[in-house]
Parts: C-alpha cells; structure tokens; sequence
C-alpha cells in the first residue's frame, strides 16, 4: 500500500484531490440551485390542461428520463457549438445538461405530489377568498414539499454519485483527480480516497433531509 500505511502520503493525496472535490460541490449545488425551481415550473407546465403546453412538456420529460444523463452531456457540450456557434466550457454544459435532467425528475415527482392534495382543499380556499397564488404557495406547496421529501432525497443522493459523470467529457472533478492518481501511481487507493469522500457527502445530504423530515412533521397529510 502506498497511502493507507503512510499517514503523510495518504494527507497529500487528500490535498491533491481537494480542487477535484470543489469542482464535485459546484456541480451539485449548482445542480439543485437550478434544477429544482425549473422542476415545479416544468411540473406546473405538465399540468396545463392546453395540450399545445402540455405535449412539448411530456416530451422533454420523456426525452431526459428516457436517455443517459452521459449521452445528455456529450450532446449538450457538443451540440450547442454547432448549433449556435457559441463554445460553451465544459463545467458550464455539464451544469446545464445536469439540471437539464435532474429538472425532469424532480418535475414528475413534484406533480405527483400536488396531484394527491385532495380537490377538497383547493375549493374550500376559494370559498374562503384565497387567490390562487395564495391557495398554491400557504395550502398546497407546504404539503406538497412534506410527501416529496423523501422521493427528492433519493433523487439528490443520486445526484452525488453522477457528478463523476462530468470525468466523460474531462472535467477536472473529484472522480477524475483519484482516476488520474491511481494512473500515476499504480494504484487503486485513490479511488477508494474518492469513494469515501462520496459517501461523506451522502452522509450530510441524509442528515439534512433527516432534519428537514423532522421539522416537517406537523404537516399532518
């Protein structure tokens, strides 16, 4: 073993890996900043009763459900240069093409969760003179953000492990700055370094939703 019996080589690795590591934090953050206000839009969209807004809606969902997320990000980095002439970075199309699709997930399970509130609820805010902004945003979201925290947690685990997609199109992220050390040195225990750090990071995220799931249990469904 070259790190895991020596504690000062197994610290540089740490190190090295530590710009790899930031650039796996903004992929994720910047996946959910993006991609879950454009899911309840999207979700919304679906739900339109004019077809003319609800197909193209449908089809996009079945497009980024129906496709690998690799295959996403290979078009978008390479398509948008040629369609529009416009070079796009690559952390930029990966952002993109990861909220692109995580928008989509989030969108069936945010509709989902607003087509289970009862009619009942909805009709009963109206008779008391609620708008329909207020009747969305004080009755249903509220209820709503309760039945689908356990559906979009899965979702943002998920969303942990695929950053190391974005290594496909040489994005210096986490995944790649252990592959290219294990090449170095021979060795897999940078990839196992990684694998830790991974499993690190889903261990805040099942926290975070594990209190988020406590300080919402006076919604009553």
């Amino acid at each position: 073993m070259i790190y895991f019996n020596n504690p000062q080589a197994l610290m540089k690795l740490v190190l090295s890996m530590q710009d790899g590591l930031i650039t796996t934090l903004t992929i994720f953050a910047s996946t959910l900043l993006f991609s879950i206000p454009l899911g309840m839009v999207v979700a919304l969209l679906r739900m339109n009763r004019r077809r003319i807004v609800s197909i193209p809606i449908s089809l996009y969902i079945l497009v980024m459900r129906g496709t690998p997320l690799m295959l996403q990000i290979f078009a978008i980095y390479f398509a948008i240069p040629t369609l529009t002439g416009q070079n796009l970075d690559r952390l930029s199309a990966t952002i993109l093409a990861f909220s692109l699709n995580y928008a989509a997930y989030f969108a069936e399970i945010f509709r989902g969760g607003m087509m289970s509130i009862p009619v009942g609820q909805r009709e009963a805010s109206q008779v008391l003179g609620f708008t329909k902004a207020q009747t969305f945003f004080h009755i249903t979201l509220p209820q709503v953000c309760k039945r689908v925290l356990l559906p979009v947690s899965n979702e943002v685990i998920t969303l942990v492990k695929d950053t190391s997609l974005a290594n496909i199109i040489a994005v210096a992220e986490l995944f790649r700055a252990a592959k290219n050390e294990a090449s170095r040195t021979a060795s897999v225990e940078p990839l196992f370094v990684a694998g830790l750090f991974y499993l690190l990071m889903n261990g805040v995220v099942t926290l975070v939703f594990s209190h988020l799931g406590r300080r919402m249990a006076y919604y009553k469904d």
